[in-house]
């Protein structure tokens, strides 16, 4: 067997469904996906937004049957940070000292940005990385200076922004 034959999962070369397994993800470009799926997350966003009361105004409005939706409702999600809600990814290394974190969060909060999400490493030599999902859409000041006034914190050693390369080179000049 080859490299390349034995990187794919037994049970695809058994032919057998994919559902086997734990649930695996993929962030794939629109472009490429069946019409089916594409228009099963419009769809999903309708409902979400509540643009439409019921799954059978949806679906005559997008021009899908409702048994291709109903079969795949449940395996297409937005991805983070997809539609209008403006979201930034922002990693921060951290002194491993009480409090800094939630001074962080509190300086979020203070300018009423929104943190949907919080990975924080296990500290090593006295310092931690932590990675922050924010909701900008309602935030009082701007990026740049958010940071900025992150970096000036005690306990804050270095504040990136992540993900968004056009956005950062915008912040650094």
């Amino acid at each position: 067997m080859s490299t390349v034959e034995g990187a794919v999962p037994s049970y695809v070369d058994r032919g057998e469904a994919m559902s086997t397994g734990p649930k695996r993800f993929f962030l794939v470009d629109g472009d490429i996906l069946p019409e089916a799926i594409l228009k099963t997350a419009i769809v999903n966003e309708m409902l979400a937004k509540g643009e439409v009361a019921k799954v059978s105004d949806a679906v005559e409005k997008v021009g899908l049957s409702r048994s291709a939706y109903y079969k795949y409702k449940d395996g297409v999600l937005p991805s983070p940070g997809s539609g209008p809600q403006p979201v930034i990814s922002v990693r921060l290394v951290l002194e491993h000292q009480p409090g800094i974190l939630s001074r962080v969060l509190n300086t979020v909060a203070a300018v009423d940005g929104n943190i949907l999400t919080i990975n924080q490493a296990v500290p090593e030599r006295g310092m931690a990385a932590v990675a922050i999902v924010l909701d900008i859409s309602r935030m009082v000041i701007d990026i740049p200076r958010l940071l900025g006034e992150l970096r000036r914190m005690t306990g804050v050693r270095s504040v990136q922004l992540i993900g968004d390369e056009k956005l950062a080179l915008e912040i650094e000049q």
